[in-house]
């Protein structure tokens, strides 16, 4: 196995895993909030598209799906349109609402555009600076699996977040 069929694997984890956490999910538990203050299902599944869709699209030097395929306009969110989620005040969670279908369809969407470019990687492409902002700079391959790590975290307290709403009914 060479390395981008590893991240291929990863990702492809990923993908399986906000499927399965979006599956049942209506409108009051995606909204549903943790605590009162934990980030909604809705919120985590849209963040973690938003974050691989950036971060992959940056350093793929591809548009992002979020604008170039009218998923912006589509989710109507009273948020920038760059707006990724990082920072979010409990009032800008509270903003993130959308339907499961919406949020998959988003979702399978950027995966498919990361797989696209992960097709196109050999393992000398993952020695490549793509952000030089961080001491040291930030190379392809450190920044796939930064992302890895980011959406498998939200895609788990997603599921969690489910869970509980669950558990409390």
């Amino acid at each position: 196995m060479n390395s981008n069929e590893l991240l291929l694997d990863a990702f492809g984890r990923i993908h399986e895993t906000v499927a399965a956490a979006l599956q049942g999910a209506d409108g009051d538990t995606l909204a549903r909030r943790p605590a009162g203050n934990g980030n909604s299902m809705a919120w985590l599944i849209w963040h973690l598209g938003r974050v691989e869709d950036a971060q992959v699209a940056s350093a793929a030097g591809l548009p992002q799906v979020w604008t170039s395929q009218g998923f912006a306009g589509r989710f109507n969110l009273p948020l920038p349109e760059r707006d990724t989620g990082y920072g979010h005040s409990s009032a800008q969670v509270d903003a993130v609402r959308a339907p499961r279908d919406l949020l998959l369809e988003y979702y399978d969407a950027v995966h498919r555009q990361t797989v696209g470019f992960l097709e196109t990687l050999a393992d000398e492409d993952f020695d490549r600076i793509v952000d030089t902002r961080w001491n040291p700079p930030v190379t392809l391959g450190v920044r796939l699996v930064s992302i890895i790590a980011d959406c498998l975290q939200h895609v788990g307290q997603a599921a969690y977040a489910k869970g509980l709403d669950r558990a409390q009914a």
